[in-house]
């Protein structure tokens, strides 16, 4: 076999392995692509699993209904464009006030936009949440009670006390507001 037979059978022969590794590199991307498309939910039937609590509209139907004998909900055409749902806590709160001899009871509930299983986790995890509560409640100082910009703080701490239990338990929080039924400082 001359040289120049040589030189043409190492030619054929790179060029097959270039043509090789190149379909193999179209493979791999090709494969790469379609699974990064499918776990983004870009392709049908393949959608990306969002187990997020979603927003309700007004008038819309809740996937995760609080209770199924209630009747329908009529909402006003002002005001948000999602409706609102409730969690009342069944017991009163009694906590002492930080750096004082007074008390502090209260009666609460907490609102929601967003889907029912906010309600059903709320109510799964009271126990947790109360405790949370309780102890938002025993840092808080008498002096804070007495004025309506304290109450308002207190509120923002409750509901951020109740969001990070929520968090801590299924990952996600929703409640968007607390709300006094009733308030006495002793």
């Amino acid at each position: 076999m001359s040289k120049q037979e040589k030189s043409e059978m190492r030619k054929k022969g790179g060029s097959r392995l270039f043509i090789a590794m190149g379909a193999v590199a179209l493979l791999s991307a090709g494969g790469g692509g379609a699974y990064a498309m499918m776990r983004g939910g870009l392709m049908p039937g393949h959608e990306a699993k969002d187990n997020t609590p979603r927003l309700i509209r007004k008038g819309d139907s809740d996937p995760y209904p609080a209770a199924e004998d209630t009747p329908a909900e009529v909402y006003g055409d002002g005001g948000s464009e999602y409706r609102t749902a409730y969690y009342s806590f069944a017991d009163s709160f009694t906590s002492n006030l930080k750096g004082s001899d007074g008390l502090v009871q209260l009666s609460l509930a907490a609102s929601t936009r967003r889907d029912g299983r906010v309600l059903m986790w709320m109510q799964q995890h009271e126990l947790a949440i109360r405790s949370s509560i309780l102890t938002v409640l025993a840092d808080t100082g008498e002096d804070e009670l007495g004025t309506i910009a304290g109450k308002q703080a207190l509120r923002k701490r409750l509901t951020a006390a109740i969001n990070d239990e929520l968090v801590a338990h299924e990952g996600f929080g929703g409640v968007d507001q607390v709300y006094f039924r009733s308030f006495i400082v002793q």
